[in-house]
């Protein structure tokens, strides 16, 4: 059939038309609009179909040519009216290519020739930012190149453009959540949110990826200020910016947001967590001292309430905020029965408020515990899935590395649970090489139920979780108990929950007394409960000369967080620097710099001590280089109640005599067992005393620091503390006799 007689055929030519635009036969229903227009030229409509015939074809001058065709000859009103009609026509079918063809390709050249006809139309605009994710073409810089953000500042409304911009809104975050237009975007979008509570959700939702997962606090920061401008009052986004503001150093900033927060809060239960924010920023920057200690007073009077209402209406959020809020006990306080008994009381909180947003999950969790024990004969391999959020570049995922590596895969199926590690942009080559050494890995988000299903799903036997209350994401997986047997290890201390059956230890970390009072069973390895093969170093990066040191004078050290600083143990320091003549305390850590350098000069001072014999050290780039510089120590001064953990480890593997204060509960132990298993005695103290004494004999006797550098160095050969190998053969004997209990308890 020829062009000339198409249309004298067709019955009805436009739905003939209709018929090969949607078969993709453009050349077909181009030359039905090429006839109509010959038949009947005034009828612009027919323009504007043929010039999208073409268009579709890809002869995008000629569509052109052709619609400029049809406008040609009209007044102003008249080609007003009809670039709307040619407007419709494009609308339409981008639409019809985005929905039914899923031809993104094709919705964005449409709707481009719509931008060139109106370039300030809000909606298309949008619509080819959506289309530029869908295919994946975004680069960050549509929101000014296209012209939105300045529209969107405008201030005109948006009409029926608001569901659209929130839709793309969130595209946006999800696909460039560090590019700086996407800041922008969220700041230009502010005054046309309709839905505040649900703008804010979506937006808390975010920064917690951005921070927490891909550790972009500053950022974070910058998004949760623009929510507050919507909502100041806004629990939730009180809550995250104090800690971010502290995460990022402003610790004065965060201070002052918990503030705020506490004195706008009304359930007891968000005053418990914004006074535990308050102390979080104090112990943060340092220094704060008695203030702080004050408001711990505070927060106990506050948790008792809590504890006597019994709540058992508490959402998610709130439920596993709660163990964070009891976090700083053992930093003010070596009292362990009081500080477990109030760790056991928020645990049961916390498991009876489960059920009012996990309860799913819970039963899900119980079949699988009651269908784990299908036989007598032993399971071979035991599958043991570690579960963390620092199997990372952080202390735990430093000391957790020698089990992964010497573990016997004959006898044990190793499941790494990276818990906040979902990120497409963050890179941790620490996590890689956990990845690469499990059997089997799952990189989670932070939502426990979640997370407690996959675990489940696995079919874990012995779940060891390495976090305690340092998050609360772990606490929540524990309380829904998705393995027959969980153990505490590692990263804190036991955090008291009924479901973790085993807290391990050894023999001086807990004193015997501890099976009294603990909630958790505890299991005690023979010799320590922790142990490394070593830890790679750098070269160092200070000096004495640099520092202004002589090379005869005695540097003590302490290189700890700001939590860790009380004036308490700083007196005893300052009276043992005080004590020995040409000596010098060097500091490091994370905190305010300005707060942690008041705060221990004005106790110098205050003790005869001259504070140019004090001197602040920077924070460095990497754990190896912070090792290495241990090296200009001749004394390492511990801190109390809160001992080092990791950085004992360091320091005696450097073979540097330290000073320890002995305490009643774990934290207060840590050093003691390290030292007891690197084999030295020297520098342990059970008393101020003698903690003042041992500082002040190590600083005046270069013999006897020589003697005990000299017996460190060699028990890298003889020690437990460096024996990872026979350290993680003791574990596994551990999880064996677990599970042969297990399976005798629930025959």
């Amino acid at each position: 059939m020829t062009s000339d007689n198409l249309l004298t055929v067709a019955s009805d030519w436009q739905e003939q038309a209709r018929e090969c635009l949607l078969k993709e036969n453009y050349t077909s229903a181009a030359l039905l609009y090429e006839q109509a227009i010959e038949a009947e030229p005034n009828v612009k409509s027919y323009y504007w179909q043929l010039g999208l015939m073409l268009l579709l074809q890809g002869e995008e001058a000629e569509a052109q040519t052709t619609w400029w065709l049809g406008m040609a000859e009209g007044d102003p009103e008249e080609i007003e009216q009809w670039t709307q009609e040619l407007v419709q026509v494009l609308e339409a079918e981008a639409e019809r290519q985005r929905l039914q063809r899923k031809d993104y390709a094709v919705a964005w050249a449409v709707r481009q020739h719509l931008r060139e006809i109106n370039p300030a139309n809000l909606h298309n605009l949008l619509h080819l930012m959506a289309l530029s994710i869908l295919l994946d073409t975004y680069t960050g810089e549509e929101p000014h190149s296209l012209g939105v953000i300045e529209l969107l500042k405008s201030n005109k409304p948006l009409s029926s453009n608001h569901e659209l911009l929130m839709q793309l809104w969130k595209s946006v975050l999800d696909y460039a959540p560090l590019h700086p237009s996407t800041l922008e975007l969220t700041e230009a979008c502010l005054p046309h949110v309709q839905e505040p509570q649900i703008f804010i959700d979506t937006l808390i939702h975010f920064v917690y990826i951005i921070s927490y997962i891909d550790r972009q606090f500053p950022l974070a920061v910058k998004f949760t200020e623009l929510g507050l401008r919507l909502d100041p009052k806004h629990p939730e986004l009180l809550r995250t910016l104090s800690s971010f503001y502290q995460d990022i150093g402003e610790s004065a900033k965060g201070i002052e947001m918990a503030r705020f927060g506490y004195s706008v809060m009304e359930k007891l239960a968000d005053k418990v967590y914004a006074c535990h924010l308050i102390i979080r920023g104090m112990m943060t920057a340092g220094g704060y001292g008695d203030e702080a200690y004050s408001t711990f007073q505070t927060l106990k009077s506050l948790l008792a309430e809590l504890i006597e209402q019994q709540p058992t209406d508490l959402d998610s959020s709130t439920t596993v905020r709660l163990f964070s809020s009891i976090f700083f006990y053992p930093y003010f306080q070596d009292k362990p029965q009081e500080n477990i008994q109030i760790r056991r009381q928020i645990a049961e909180i916390c498991q009876s408020n489960v059920p009012n947003y996990a309860k799913e999950q819970m039963e899900k969790c119980r079949q699988r515990r009651s269908s784990a024990v299908k036989t007598d004969v032993p399971k071979k391999p035991l599958k043991i899935g570690y579960m963390s959020y620092c199997l990372r570049r952080h202390s735990v995922g430093w000391l957790a590395r020698w089990v992964f590596e010497h573990h016997d895969r004959d006898r044990f199926e190793i499941y790494a649970y990276l818990l906040g590690s979902d990120s497409k942009l963050r890179h941790d080559p620490l996590e890689e090489w956990y990845i690469d050494k499990a059997s089997k890995t799952r990189k989670l988000g932070l939502h426990g139920p979640e997370a407690a299903e996959l675990i489940c799903d696995d079919e874990i036997d012995i779940l060891v979780e390495l976090d305690s209350l340092t998050l609360n994401t772990s606490c929540e997986i524990a309380m829904l108990k998705p393995a027959p047997i969980q153990v505490s290890w590692l990263g804190w201390d036991a955090p008291g929950i009924p479901n973790i059956d085993y807290f391990i230890a050894d023999p001086y970390v807990l004193p015997e007394s501890a099976e009294d009072y603990y909630v958790e069973k505890i299991w005690r390895l023979p010799q320590c409960y922790i142990a490394v093969d070593g830890f790679e170093l750098d070269v160092p990066r200070e000096r004495r000369d640099r520092l202004n040191i002589p090379n005869d004078a005695v540097a003590y050290v302490s290189f700890q967080r700001g939590y860790k600083y009380n004036s308490h143990t700083v007196r005893l320091q300052m009276q043992i620097i005080q004590a020995v003549p040409n000596s010098y305390f060097l500091l490091k850590g994370l905190g305010d710099e300005e707060s942690l350098k008041s705060f221990f000069t004005e106790i110098a001072e205050s003790e005869g001590v001259n504070a140019d014999r004090l001197r602040f050290l920077p924070i460095v780039a990497t754990e190896t280089i912070h090792r290495a510089n241990l090296g200009i120590a001749d004394v390492v001064l511990d801190t109390y109640p809160y001992n080092g953990a990791t950085t004992t480890m360091e320091t005696l593997w450097m073979g540097i005599p330290m000073v320890t204060r002995v305490g009643e509960q774990f934290s207060a132990r840590n050093s003691y067992t390290m030292m007891m298993n690197a084999g030295v005695t020297e520098g342990i103290a059970w008393t101020d005393e003698e903690y003042v004494e041992w500082g002040i004999r190590l600083g005046k006797e270069p013999v006897l620091r020589q003697q005990i550098s000299w017996k460190l160095r060699q028990s890298r050969q003889t020690a437990p503390l460096w024996n990872g190998k026979q350290f993680t053969r003791e574990m596994e004997k551990a999880y064996e006799e677990m599970w042969h209990r297990y399976l005798e308890n629930n025959r």
